[in-house]
């Protein structure tokens, strides 16, 4: 499929226009019609009841619904991925409120300033989503991503919703939404594509400490960042004096090989070979939370059990539901422009580290090989690296 920028699609919303959302694959895996209700024009629903043929919503903030004494539909909220439907309404000068044309009316009083508890009349033919209040970053869905779209065009925290189905009644991906697309001239983008343009314009942590740190390969200055989105704590160790262009390491917490000097793997020899190397040369290692490559630490003993079984560390990861390697690298590129940071040298063996931070805006000037010698528990192991993840050995 043939996606538009961010910014095309920002542009076509400010100008009235629809466009096409897609959620993740391992989601709903769906396309949504989307318009941001203080732009939309008289004949947004009328084509979204005619072409879109789902479910019409309107994405609206907890501050919206609150002024609205809108309440969500149901206390225990079953669905799969927590979409949080209200009571549905329809404006109280409404007579059916089915018509394309009342359903507008309805929609667009979500944004009045004199709107109240007696707005609307309940149920009706509008549902109203609840977004969460850190958006795509907190939940990846068309509720938060209309919301965010909305923010970035400056308008209200509002908009309309509706999934795109076939005319067999099947819901339409792949091939059917790029025809779709082409046939009504319409802007398509990814949740995941908006989700990088947020953390590539937002700054998403705080630096809330800085210490000396002796230790065996010398002193550094450690910093700790904490993210405004999860509350995760992040370290950058840093020897010598900042500058704009730096020798970096970015190091995943691994507790099991970084403490416990497991053989499994080669992330604590990995480690030292860069403090040493940083103590020499200076630098930065940017030590991040991402143990397991993302998957936490229980799963990762757990991963190791299914590799005791005859699984690698590819396919042990997959058996219990997640991607080989689900680690991003926005938080360290947000790190390093904190520090004044913008061109490195990288200390890594991992292509994905390399275009993970050139996606957030930080050059590569070079790559600094990890050399550490392999040994008879991590032999398999590093093999698989090598591979089926592509890493450099």
């Amino acid at each position: 499929m043939q996606f538009d920028s961010i910014d095309e699609a920002l542009k076509a919303l400010k100008n009235g226009e629809m466009v096409i959302v897609l959620d993740d694959e391992n989601r709903e895996n769906e396309g949504d019609l989307v318009a941001i209700t203080e732009w939309m024009n008289d004949d947004t629903i009328n084509f979204m009841t005619k072409y879109g043929r789902g479910l019409i919503c309107t994405p609206i903030s907890q501050d919206i619904a609150n002024q609205a004494g809108i309440s969500v539909m149901v206390q225990n909220n079953t669905d799969p991925h927590g979409t949080a439907f209200t009571v549905s309404i329809d404006h109280v000068e409404s007579t059916t409120g089915i018509s394309a044309f009342e359903r507008t009316q309805t929609v667009r009083a979500l944004i009045e300033p004199h709107l109240n508890a007696h707005t609307f009349n309940q149920p009706g033919h509008i549902f109203p989503l609840i977004g969460k209040e850190k958006g795509v970053l907190e939940r990846r869905g068309h509720t938060e991503a209309t919301l965010d779209l909305a923010k970035l065009t400056g308008a209200q925290p509002a908009g309309v919703i509706c999934e795109i189905m076939n005319d067999d009644g099947t819901m339409a991906k792949g091939e059917s939404l790029q025809a779709f697309k082409e046939e009504h001239h319409l802007k398509m983008i990814t949740i995941e594509a908006l989700v990088k343009h947020i953390k590539a314009q937002t700054f998403l942590i705080t630096q809330d400490a800085k210490i000396k740190l002796p230790t065996r390969f010398g002193e550094f200055d450690m910093y700790g960042f904490t993210s405004k989105v999860d509350g995760s704590e992040n370290l950058a160790i840093v020897k010598g004096q900042l500058s704009e262009e730096m020798n970096v390491r970015i190091h995943s917490a691994c507790a099991t090989g970084d403490i416990f000097h497991s053989q499994r793997c080669d992330c604590g020899e990995q480690l030292e070979v860069a403090m040493s190397y940083i103590q020499e040369n200076d630098g930065i290692i940017l030590y991040l939370p991402q143990e397991g490559r993302g998957i936490g630490l229980i799963n990762k003993l757990k991963a190791y059990e299914l590799i005791e079984q005859g699984y690698n560390t590819v396919t042990a990861n997959e058996a219990l539901g997640f991607e080989p390697d689900l680690r991003e690298y926005d938080i360290a590129a947000q790190m390093l422009k904190h520090l004044g940071v913008r061109k490195i040298n990288l200390l890594s063996n991992n292509p994905e580290k390399f275009s993970g931070l050139r996606d957030y805006g930080i050059e590569i000037l070079d790559r600094i090989p990890i050399i550490v010698d392999n040994n008879t528990h991590n032999h398999d192991y590093m093999n698989v690296k090598k591979t089926q993840m592509g890493h450099m050995l």
